[in-house]
């Protein structure tokens, strides 16, 4: 349902049920600490900003921010002027764009948000409020425990500390066994003797052994697909079992299976006579040297420190939140503190000048 407002602003439209969300983790999210809501919000703004922020502040959290969408729910402007608003709306205090990165170790990706202020706020309070932000993110755990489960109602767990059953009287044959807690979680009881697993050199024994029910090692599959691949490398069973110690080399010492596959594919000759020889000449010629042991991570290496990284609210330039007054990096702020007009180069002024000079000197009469 739309809000009514009492001042000269447009009437902001309802927000549709179906208007899209973000992915997790972005689009809108409103700060802490808001007013309530009031007629007079956003009264100080001109019609237009006035006009996108009441749309805005009707979002709920985790909705999509891009200029393009909100373009498509405000037919009334285009992206331009929804880019402009939204730059207006940064310097006013109302938003601001920041991103910063999720996961850990490799899969670590930047995550765009965008924070959302009814209440206009200075740059000191945005400064603030993001660092509050990232102390929170850096300290949050990257994954939270699952807790254990309770025991349901109707199954409670037994007082272990009760009286046990009186037996003094009664024979070792004739003593009952104790009787199993219900719901108890007793820990499970340890193999023997663990089977070893089972090693390259077993493993390239199964294609020839007995049973023949051993899966094929990934240095002989890799043998056997070259054919389907490339009619030219066709290898039959023997080939394979023949030249799989030599691939199993390659992948001892790190090399992947397509990397592997690349190398004896690659600058083939129209016509291969013996694809098992030079598969062979192949696999010892260009075998890869044997890297060095890479050393672990000692375990009480500190975090690397992770901050996020407020966004131009007009170009995207990232940077830390006291480098980007009112939202804006030092050249867009720049631009938009002069009204959309930079500054003058002071060399230029001076030709001007001396050009108006000599006009004048040869308009005077002689």
């Amino acid at each position: 349902m739309a809000t009514q407002h009492h001042s000269s602003a447009l009437p902001v439209p309802a927000v549709s049920p179906a208007y899209p969300m973000a992915k997790p983790g972005y689009g809108k999210r409103s700060t802490r600490g808001q007013q309530p809501v009031t007629p007079d919000d956003f009264a100080l703004l001109p019609t237009r900003e006035r006009y996108v922020a009441g749309f805005v502040d009707h979002l709920p959290d985790g909705a999509e921010m891009g200029i393009k969408q909100l373009a498509k729910q405000l037919p009334l402007y285009g992206q331009q002027a929804i880019s402009t608003s939204l730059k207006a709306l940064s310097v006013a205090g109302h938003l601001r764009r920041v991103r910063c990165p999720v996961g850990a170790g490799d899969e670590t990706r930047w995550v765009f948000r965008t924070f959302w202020s009814r209440t206009a706020r200075d740059n000191e309070w945005w400064t603030a409020y993001l660092a509050t932000e990232n102390a929170s993110q850096t300290a949050a755990p990257t994954a939270t425990p699952e807790a254990p489960a309770s025991p349901g109602p109707a199954a409670p767990v037994p007082d272990t500390a009760q009286t046990p059953p009186q037996t003094d009287n009664l024979t070792p044959e004739q003593a009952p066994e104790p009787a199993p807690v219900p719901h108890q979680r007793t820990p499970p009881q340890a193999p023997a003797a663990e089977p070893a697993p089972p090693t390259r050199e077993a493993t390239s024994a199964g294609h020839t052994g007995a049973a023949g029910h051993t899966a094929p090692s990934p240095a002989y599959l890799a043998l056997a697909r070259l054919g389907r691949d490339d009619h030219r490398l066709a290898l039959s069973a023997h080939d394979c079992t023949a030249l799989e110690p030599l691939a199993t080399q390659w992948l001892d010492r790190g090399v992947t299976l397509d990397y592997l596959t690349s190398t004896l594919t690659a600058g083939l000759p129209t016509q291969v006579d013996s694809p098992v020889g030079l598969i062979r000449r192949r696999l010892t010629d260009k075998l890869p040297p044997r890297l060095p042991a890479t050393e672990s991570t000692p375990p009480n290496t500190p975090t690397p420190t992770r901050r996020l990284l407020v966004e131009c609210t007009d170009c995207g330039r990232p940077g830390p939140p006291e480098a980007l007054p009112d939202g804006l990096c030092r050249p867009c702020h720049q631009t938009h503190t002069t009204d959309g007009q930079p500054s003058p180069d002071p060399t230029q002024i001076a030709a001007v000048k001396a050009h108006m000079t000599n006009l004048r000197t040869l308009l005077k009469p002689v």
